[in-house]
């Protein structure tokens, strides 16, 4: 009797103290999530996915989505809001403080320059290590490259799209532009192929060429090469054509296009191209259409703007060029520092002396074309955002530059809304297809990336659906307002964006190919093709030209 009593009280005890301890372990379960998204409307463009549900991320990654009640160290409300995957953008010059500000603002959480690229592509990445709130990646320059053979421009440290302006303007101090304008000799075009090949190596993303501003420069075996020097570590060509935007024969954009496509084409390597937003567009969305149906990795960008952007000694701004297109450069050369059109005068004076200085070009025709961009599957949003040369905490009234820098993806966001475009189909375009192509062309951090899926890495924006919009216009002091709507960005699982206001957390990661020890240069020879293209080359060699 006594026993039973001992073990009856003993048992309340042992209870009593569980009971006690229940509050304190329950604590511990709930707050298994660094962050946990509730009550927002999660979408994810891969499997269609759409419904509102709540979202636990743990170490960086997409723990849980679920109907669950679930708590975490951090907490968002969304409610109201969708829950999208980050915007990942292939065409970012935005490189320094406050264009980076306005492109997080913009719900960017991957920022690659894949046209211009980078010089010194492994020092560019050491550069960016735990110094960059955003994701970040590059191609190796084809332009920058050739400022060094053609222009003995030296180079020290890593140069990206920040430089770029600087050593254009200085390519031409002596009145030949020669990474524009000369053709290179076989020697010289070895240089050119070795280089390029060093970037790839040190794990650049692919060629990022500007063929578009070399055009006289650059011949089609040159190009060819350029490719395949890419095409050989299986990466992709990132591309300004070399006829783009031109509308006149023969010299039309879509000539530029079947340049660089039958090169991917043939080399089996993958093709991004870039900006297909003027003349023959449509012709080259056709083009990319039945290239992917018959299994070939390609696929394109737009901005949604009805003007471009450039520095005023670009090639196809010139008078040969520009008027041939039927442009009067009183109506369409723009120069957002002094705030007005310039005269044909004016703009032949500042090509001469400020080559590199950035100006906005007027496109009017855009304007009937842009619907339709809104609606193009594997058409993706690619801003070329641009330089700001400004620091983290300036005012962003103080950017003097084009729009598209801070507001493309609130500017399609209004756009599509207006259009009664559908929402998953433009978070496609901001974030699953280029994550997915990119994937498929070996960049393993893509694969992870663009999808809103348990597993996935928790790069996230949230956005109101009804609201999101750009702000900034052309107008002096109006060109750098951010978008609203976008109250929260996730890098890497770290909130970077909070309340709209740009958080100094440096969650990027590299999106990057693995450094290889050997590289893959071939040397082209003259001896070399006979060799493998002919039966017998009779002793005789053609000269080089």
């Amino acid at each position: 009797m006594k026993s039973t009593k001992l073990t009856s009280l003993m048992m309340a005890g042992i209870l009593s103290a569980c009971m006690t301890m229940v509050p304190a372990m329950t604590s511990i379960a709930a707050e298994k999530y660094d962050l946990v998204i509730l009550n927002g409307r999660v979408m994810d463009p891969e499997t269609m996915f759409d419904a509102v549900r709540n979202v636990g991320v743990k170490d960086g990654r997409i723990a849980v989505i679920t109907r669950d009640a679930i708590r975490g160290k951090e907490t968002i409300d969304a409610k109201g809001h969708v829950v999208a995957p980050g915007f990942i953008d292939t065409h970012y010059h935005a490189l320094d403080e406050l264009a980076v500000k306005m492109a997080i603002r913009d719900g960017v959480t991957t920022g690659m320059d894949l046209e211009w690229g980078a010089l010194n592509v492994d020092q560019w990445y050491a550069a960016k290590k735990d110094q960059w709130p955003m994701n970040y990646g590059t191609a190796i320059s084809q332009e920058g490259v050739r400022m060094i053979v053609h222009d003995n421009i030296k180079v020290d440290g890593p140069v990206d799209a920040t430089g770029a302006i600087v050593y254009r303007g200085a390519a031409g101090k002596d009145g030949v532009i020669g990474w524009s304008e000369t053709r290179s000799t076989l020697e010289q075009m070895n240089r050119i192929t070795a280089m390029l090949d060093e970037g790839l190596r040190q794990g650049a993303l692919g060629l990022g060429s500007t063929v578009g501003y070399m055009r006289k420069g650059i011949t089609t075996y040159e190009m060819f090469e350029a490719q395949r020097a890419a095409a050989r570590y299986g990466r992709l060509t990132a591309v300004h054509s070399r006829f783009h935007p031109s509308s006149q024969t023969p010299t039309e954009a879509q000539l530029g296009f079947a340049e660089v496509f039958t090169n991917a084409m043939l080399l089996d390597a993958p093709l991004l191209y870039q900006h297909n937003n003027d003349y023959g567009w449509w012709e080259i969305e056709e083009k990319l259409q039945m290239a992917r149906a018959k299994g070939l990795n390609m696929w394109s960008e737009y901005y949604p703007y009805a003007a471009g952007s450039t520095t005023v000694g670009a090639e196809f701004i010139r008078p040969e060029s520009w008027e041939a297109m039927g442009n009067k450069y009183e109506e369409t050369v723009y120069d957002p520092d002094q705030d007005k059109f310039l005269s044909k005068k004016e703009y032949l004076d500042m090509a001469k002396n400020n080559a590199g200085h950035v100006i906005i070009l007027y496109m009017p025709y855009r304007k009937a074309w842009l619907p339709h961009w809104l609606k193009m599957p594997h058409m993706t949003v690619g801003a070329d955002s641009m330089v700001s040369g400004l620091h983290w905490d300036d005012d962003y009234e103080k950017y003097a530059g084009h729009p598209r820098t801070p507001g493309s993806h609130g500017k399609v966001l209004q756009l599509a809304r207006q259009a009664d475009v559908p929402l998953m189909h433009t978070l496609a375009q901001f974030s699953y297809w280029p994550a997915l192509h990119l994937g498929d062309a070996g960049v393993e951090s893509m694969k992870l990336r663009g999808r809103m899926q348990e597993g996935m890495v928790a790069d996230i924006t949230i956005f109101d659906p009804e609201t999101a919009t750009d702000n900034a216009t052309y107008k002096a002091g109006e060109q750098g307002i951010p978008t609203t709507g976008i109250p929260y960005v996730i890098v890497n699982g770290k909130v970077v964006v909070k309340d709209a206001e740009v958080m100094k957390v440096w969650a990027g990661q590299p999106i990057r190919y693995p450094v290889e020890e050997k590289g893959r240069f071939v040397p082209a020879t003259v001896e070399q093709w006979l060799k493998v293209h002919t039966i017998d080359s009779g002793g005789v060699v053609p000269q080089a030209r």
